[in-house]
């Protein structure tokens, strides 16, 4: 339903990069919800070559972990194709260039969003890219750096000239971050004049806003980040949608409760038990969303320092229900 130079997805939704989220066990439990393609969390160049531990979790992989993109941060040529030397170790289907992350501490190096305002330094990378990658070469864009100065329009018909095999559009200015709302007409106007797939991102936290996303825009595939936080079960509602335009039940306590396990539970294995339950420590709180009464066992959550403790708590999560019954989906 969605493809990507050589990739075909059986499901037109992507899990998205997100920093300090999208690590192996994450990815793990989306895809086994259906997520076909996810990425790595966003790394630069310069850690790549260097290959430090931290690095190397972060491009961790495994067999039940693909097709898998990598995204890459950097500004320089130089430190591209030394990345791209390091890289050559490791194995994924998809490369991804980041020219969108808004974060000051990225953009005052003239990285990610920055790019936004160099279109003519962003092509000469991009081409650098697609002519020294191994796997196929796409590239995350904004709408623009500010309202005054949108050109998703324009640094898209420059990627695809560079030779990119597909366009990530954030629906949003740098300038805006993660706030306000997405400009669905700027992505619809990008993805008009390319001829590369165009996959968007920008407030899809269910399903019936991926079908809004769909509807106003035209892409050929949605970016889920958010929306995927303590809900890897929106993949699954995905698939039914896009099956037959079904809804799904809601995941019950004892189903919850088995994820959070096996979730905490690859942490561990990935991170070792001290710092997998440190790591986890953030899911806790997504997956128990929307509880009432959660206060308490999130401050014990926070305090527990043991794969055992964490798992004991979790176990007492059956004892708490939703303290607004959420109403059946329409996607009508």
């Amino acid at each position: 339903m969605l493809a990507i130079a050589t990739l075909d997805l059986p499901l037109p939704c992507v899990l998205a990069p997100m920093s300090g989220i999208s690590d192996l066990p994450f990815r793990l439990i989306t895809r086994s919800f259906g997520a076909p393609l996810a990425f790595t969390e966003m790394i630069d160049v310069r850690a790549i070559h260097h290959k430090d531990k931290r690095t190397r979790h972060m491009l961790a992989s495994t067999p039940e972990d693909r097709p898998l993109g990598v995204q890459i941060l950097g500004n320089d040529g130089e430190s591209l194709i030394k990345a791209l030397d390091a890289l050559e170790e490791w194995d994924f289907e998809l490369l991804d260039f980041n020219a969108a992350c808004p974060t000051p501490k990225v953009t005052r190096k003239g990285k990610g969003a920055a790019l936004l305002k160099e279109p003519h330094i962003l092509k000469k990378l991009l081409g650098l890219l697609v002519e020294r990658s191994k796997v196929p070469v796409t590239v995350k864009i904004r709408a623009g750096w500010d309202h005054n100065s949108i050109n998703a329009r324009e640094v898209a018909l420059i990627a695809e000239d560079a030779g990119v095999s597909g366009i990530f559009i954030h629906g949003r200015t740098k300038a805006q971050g993660y706030s306000g709302t997405v400009d669905y007409r700027i992505i619809r106007e990008a993805k008009k004049a390319v001829k590369v797939p165009v996959i968007a991102s920008g407030d899809n936290a269910s399903v019936c806003a991926v079908k809004k996303m769909f509807d106003e825009t035209g892409c050929d595939g949605v970016v889920i980040a958010r929306g995927s936080l303590g809900n890897p079960w929106i993949f699954r509602e995905a698939v039914r949608f896009f099956q037959d335009g079904g809804v799904c039940s809601k995941p019950d306590p004892y189903e919850r409760s088995m994820i959070m396990k096996r979730h905490l539970g690859l942490s561990v294995q990935h991170y070792g038990e001290k710092k997998g339950v440190g790591n986890f420590h953030k899911f806790f709180i997504w997956y128990t969303k929307g509880l009432s009464g959660i206060k308490p066992f999130r401050d014990r959550a926070f305090r527990a320092n043991t794969l055992g403790e964490l798992l004991a708590l979790i176990d007492e999560l059956h004892t708490l229900e939703h303290s607004v019954p959420e109403p059946e989906a329409s996607y009508s």
